[in-house]
C-alpha cells in the first residue's frame, strides 16, 4: 500500500470512529440536555440484567469503506478490470465498513427495573458504568429526551 493511501485509510477511520462515538451513560450528559429542567423520581431497584447495546449505523462506516474499497480496487487489473475491481473493491468495502462501525460502537449496557415510591414498576436502559443491585434506593432523572438511573 502506497503511502497517501495509508494516510487517506487511517484519516477515514479516525474520523468514522470520532463520528460514530456517542454516550448513553447514566453519568454523561449531551449539550442538550444541561441546563434542562428534570423530573426525579424515587424508587428501589428490583432486578438488573446485563444487555447489548447495538452499535451506530450511521452510514459513515458504510461510505468509508466504500471509498477505500474503490480505491484499493481500482489498482487490481488493466482498463476493465480496472473498473470492475473498483466496484467490487467498492461494495466489499462499504459491507465491511458498515460491519466494523456497527461492532465498534457497541457497548454493554444494563435494564434496571425499578419499583417506584409510588408503586409504578418501570425499567431503563443505559450503558453500565454505574452498579445497581436489586434492594438499593436509586433516583431516575427524566427530561430532556430520556431517562437515567442513578444512585
Amino acid at each position: 500500500m502506497n503511502k497517501p493511501l495509508a494516510a487517506a485509510f487511517t484519516l477515514v477511520c479516525v474520523l468514522t470512529l470520532a463520528g460514530c462515538a456517542s454516550s448513553k451513560s447514566g453519568s454523561a450528559y449531551t449539550r442538550d440536555q444541561t441546563r434542562q429542567e428534570m423530573i426525579v423520581r424515587t424508587g428501589v431497584v428490583e432486578s438488573v440484567r446485563e444487555v447489548q447495546i447495538e452499535g451506530t449505523k450511521s452510514g459513515v462506516g458504510a461510505a468509508s469503506g466504500a471509498v477505500i474499497g474503490g480505491v484499493g480496487g481500482s489498482h487490481m487489473g488493466r482498463g476493465s478490470g480496472q473498473i470492475v475491481g473498483a466496484v467490487v473493491g467498492a461494495v466489499v468495502g462499504g459491507i465491511a465498513g458498515a460491519a466494523a462501525e456497527e461492532g465498534v460502537t457497541r457497548k454493554t449496557g444494563l435494564e434496571i427495573t425499578v419499583r417506584l415510591d409510588n408503586g409504578q414498576l418501570t425499567a431503563v436502559v443505559q450503558e453500565g458504568d454505574e452498579v445497581f443491585h436489586p434492594g438499593e434506593r436509586v433516583r431516575l432523572l427524566s427530561g430532556a429526551g430520556g431517562t437515567r438511573v442513578t444512585h
